[in-house]
């Protein structure tokens, strides 16, 4: 029993890092109608920027976070400013088709930068404390993980329910051209939403990599954790994506138990199952 607990409290903490990968893709559906292919490259730059500025500042890995978020909110305003911006509204295939395009540059750019060697980040003793539950021990780095996740969907539901930043993005989100007629340009406010995006994804950079050893063809795989995640809570569903995150990572660590090398495989076969079963997630609605 105390093993099954222990597996479960393990299953949700990895499952909401797994959403927090998902968090800006659900921001992407839910605002732009788009789904970006490189979104878990982005991760990975996170993770090397994270990396280079530790080795050239001497920060520590949390503490670099005050130079990786302004660093990637930059880098994803300019990135829908200049480039993403021209193919929103031209259809479903030409914004996949682009991402797609930078998907593969980017992992070109890093493997011929880092090598295909993996690394990660030095997390100190963090990574090494914990406490116990009665039985079951927990780890304060995945609690860590787990807490900024959550905190990050509340402060992002309450930035889009409570905000005019969230009243405008329901508008453009619903009717463009309706938003463009009372004064919002559409383009720049993508810009900065793709910033807020890349600041989720800097923080959930650095949280993976203390965690777990990366290299520049990861993304894909953190791309598939975070579909899942959206998917299976319901297509621009903010709480659905965490929702999703936590059965994936409880599904994971469960198959890891009766075989430790089918974690992963459990997780994606829970994900066609359940999705068989909801074809719209748990919650398909729009981002509230």
């Amino acid at each position: 029993m105390a093993i099954a607990c222990e597996t479960l409290i393990d299953g949700l903490l990895l499952g909401a890092l797994y959403a927090l990968f998902g968090l800006g893709l659900s921001i992407s559906l839910g605002v732009m109608r788009m789904i970006n292919i490189a979104h878990g490259d982005f991760i990975v730059v996170g993770a090397y920027l994270t990396s280079l500025t530790m080795q050239f500042l001497g920060l520590q890995a949390l503490t670099s976070l005050v130079v990786v978020v302004p660093a990637m909110f930059v880098l994803g305003w300019l990135l829908q400013r200049l480039l993403l911006n021209r193919v929103i509204g031209g259809g479903m295939f030409a914004p996949l088709l682009v991402t797609f395009g930078l998907s593969v540059i980017i992992q070109n750019v890093l493997q011929e930068t880092f090598t295909a060697d993996t690394r990660s980040l030095q997390a100190g003793n963090i990574a090494q404390r914990g406490f116990e539950l009665g039985s079951i021990s927990i780890g304060l780095l995945p609690l860590l993980s787990a807490t900024v996740a959550v905190l990050l969907f509340a402060l992002t539901h309450l930035l889009v329910a409570r905000t005019h930043f969230g009243r405008q993005s329901r508008a453009v989100a619903d009717d463009p051209a309706t938003a463009r007629l009372i004064g919002v340009d559409d383009k720049n406010f993508f810009a900065v939403v793709t910033g807020f995006i890349f600041v989720a994804i800097a923080i959930a950079s650095v949280l993976y990599a203390m965690r777990t050893p990366f290299s520049p063809s990861a993304g894909p795989e953190r791309l598939l954790y975070s579909f899942e995640a959206v998917v299976l809570g319901g297509l621009g569903s903010l709480w659905g994506t965490l929702v999703g995150g936590l059965v994936i990572g409880v599904a994971q660590l469960f198959g890891a138990r009766i075989s430790s090398g089918l974690g992963p495989f459990f997780g994606h076969l829970v994900f066609l199952l359940l999705l068989l079963a909801r074809p719209n997630g748990f919650f398909a609605r729009a981002a509230r």
